[in-house]
């Protein structure tokens, strides 16, 4: 029996803090620069999901972060890349935007006022749904 190759895998963080969202806007490349989305990346051969969430807000935000559960479905990327997202809370540090233009804090009233890239925009509407619970 054949079985279906693994698209390559990215993972973003729901980085939530007092009903709060973290969004960080692209700086690159330039057909994705300026859209927000979910901070995160690549998932490295030996390194599960969380491990690689933990590896990115290091390198992309300068903080150390708690891995909760998964929030919204599997998103299909341009690329073919396949993306899962994560809620996570900081432990460590302060957010800065390291490789990103800008970073912002969204209540659930504002998640919307900020243009998502398409593909993180299924999973915006499931965090709003985890803000209005918590």
């Amino acid at each position: 029996m054949q079985t279906r190759p693994v698209p390559p895998l990215v993972v973003g963080a729901a980085i939530i803090d007092r009903g709060r969202l973290l969004a960080a806007q692209r700086a690159e490349p330039p057909e994705l620069a300026g859209g927000w989305e979910f901070p995160g990346g690549k998932v490295e051969a030996g390194e599960t999901e969380q491990d690689a969430l933990v590896r990115e807000c290091r390198e992309e935000l300068g903080i150390d972060v708690s891995v909760g559960g998964r929030v919204g479905q599997d998103c299909p990327l341009h690329n073919g890349m396949v993306m899962r997202v994560w809620t996570a809370t900081i432990v460590g540090g302060e957010p800065e935007a390291r490789e990103h233009s800008a970073l912002r804090w969204l209540t659930g009233a504002e998640l919307f006022d900020v243009p998502w890239l398409p593909a993180d925009l299924p999973v915006v509407e499931a965090v709003h749904e985890h803000l209005k619970e918590s």
